[in-house]
């Protein structure tokens, strides 16, 4: 079943505070959520009343997501240079920042912090051994607090991941699969994804696009239902892989982002419906 796992990113309802979060959530009939943390560390006296409001309000969080420092997503070469824990200009920056976000996430119970590593670089490039130092650095000040780290899938292609998460060979680091982002930076078939991932599978975000029409520029995000993912198959390869974890609807594009939520839901909910 999928309904009693779903939740939805934080980021994507926008919210100014917990009461906000809060009225955006039950307005999407979702009572679980995955949190963005740098909002609570930039803005502590905006979210200082988070846990007990949740707790008021019967919602759960299921995870925690941390952003990285400097990034620019304007297009496919911006967030290349600019991405994730690769720029020894932010790094410093990213550290403290992870450090911090550790510790209210471990404040709140959560057990796992989702991230993009940025564009990982080829395993014999001279750049694969400092994303795996940087990588190994955070993965193990987070499991200082008894968090899992997740690398978020699309940047690269599944088996470049799975090459690292080989070398890494720890027990706390494993994979957001985001199969629309795998759309988005073309970067290959989802469904075909999941499978040669399967072994670090933490957590799954819902987000659907549609390829570019043009080689080297973004795909489109669209709301559940209207991409060119084949959700059928892609919950179908899931359940081929005993996939037990939790699922987070993310929106990221467009002003209609509630309205979007709820469409991807009900999409969600008719295709359940049909294929239990």
């Amino acid at each position: 079943m999928l309904l009693p796992h779903l939740a939805v990113c934080s980021w994507s309802l926008q919210p100014r505070d917990p009461r906000d979060l809060i009225e955006k959530l039950a307005r999407v009939r979702i009572p679980r959520v995955q949190l963005a943390l740098d909002p609570l560390r930039e803005n502590p006296a905006a979210w200082r009343d988070l846990a007990p409001l949740l707790a008021q309000n019967n919602i759960t969080i299921i995870s925690g997501m941390l952003r990285c420092a400097g990034e620019d997503y304007t297009t496919l070469e911006t967030i290349k240079h600019t991405g994730g824990i690769a720029p020894d200009a932010t790094w410093d920056e990213n550290q403290k920042n992870f450090r911090e976000g550790a510790a209210i996430a471990a404040r709140l119970g959560i057990k796992l912090i989702t991230l993009h590593a940025g564009f990982l670089p080829h395993p014999t490039a001279p750049g694969f051994h400092k994303i795996k130092t940087r990588l190994e650095t955070t993965a193990a000040l987070l499991a200082e607090h008894r968090i899992t780290l997740a690398l978020e899938t699309g940047q690269e292609t599944a088996p470049e991941l799975a090459t690292l998460l080989r070398a890494l060979d720890n027990k706390t680091t494993g994979v957001n699969f985001d199969p629309a982002n795998m759309i988005l930076y073309a970067k290959g078939d989802p469904a075909g994804a999941l499978r040669t991932l399967a072994p670090w599978l933490r957590q799954i975000h819902l987000k659907d696009a549609r390829h570019t029409k043009h080689p080297g520029t973004w795909g489109e995000e669209v709301p559940i239902g209207r991409g060119d993912i084949d959700w059928p198959r892609f919950f179908a390869t899931l359940r081929d892989l005993n996939y037990t974890g939790d699922y987070a609807i993310e929106c990221e594009a467009g002003t209609r982002r509630l309205a979007d939520i709820s469409e991807g839901r009900a999409h969600l909910e008719k295709l359940f419906a049909t294929h239990p």
